[in-house]
């Protein structure tokens, strides 16, 4: 197999990886809300993301589609591995599944809503939630491993564990921009 070839199979099997990954990355409960368990410092501690973070910082990122009410950064304290699905509620970050598939993260926040128009390439869309989202306008989920680089989750909400140090990203990617969450 020539050198060319070989890139070609390697970057069509990268592409086919990664809509695999935003798949099962975008797992999620059909909706998360704090829990009242939770122990109150706990609770009381997780809204701050200013300066550094004992515990895993969450950020939700609206991406292309701008959308300010759905845009959060907050540090939730977490003693060693826990549920990325659990950290975000702790974050008060609600996730909102589709009818068909609801453990898939179709909405969060709100965002996008239902009446909203979603410019892409080949024109708008609104996104109904009902079967799978688009594949050109969905949510992703990222990790950050302590002071390392973001990397696609290889897991779902449910089953990604997270720990102290690590960043976790919730990204809304429209025609593949943007393709990674900020520095």
């Amino acid at each position: 197999m020539t050198l060319t070839k070989m890139r070609t199979a390697a970057a069509s099997s990268l592409a086919a990886a990664g809509l695999l990954f935003s798949l099962a990355a975008c797992s999620a409960p059909a909706t998360t809300s704090p829990t009242t368990s939770a122990p109150p410092s706990t609770a009381a501690a997780a809204p701050s993301a200013s300066g550094p973070c004992d515990g895993v910082k969450v950020v939700v990122d609206s991406g292309s589609l701008k959308q300010a009410s759905a845009d959060k950064s907050v540090c939730v304290p977490v003693d060693g591995p826990t549920a990325a699905s659990k950290v975000l509620e702790e974050a008060n970050v609600k996730t909102e599944g589709t009818k068909q598939y609801p453990t898939l993260a179709c909405r969060v926040n709100g965002v996008p809503a239902a009446d909203f128009d979603i410019k892409h390439k080949g024109g708008t869309y609104k996104e109904e939630c009902t079967g799978m989202p688009a594949a050109f306008a969905y949510w992703s989920l990222w990790l950050k491993k302590d002071a390392g680089a973001w990397e696609y989750a290889q897991e779902g909400l449910d089953t990604l564990q997270v720990s102290p140090g690590q960043s976790l990203e919730l990204l809304f990617t429209v025609d593949g921009e943007p393709a990674a969450p900020a520095a």
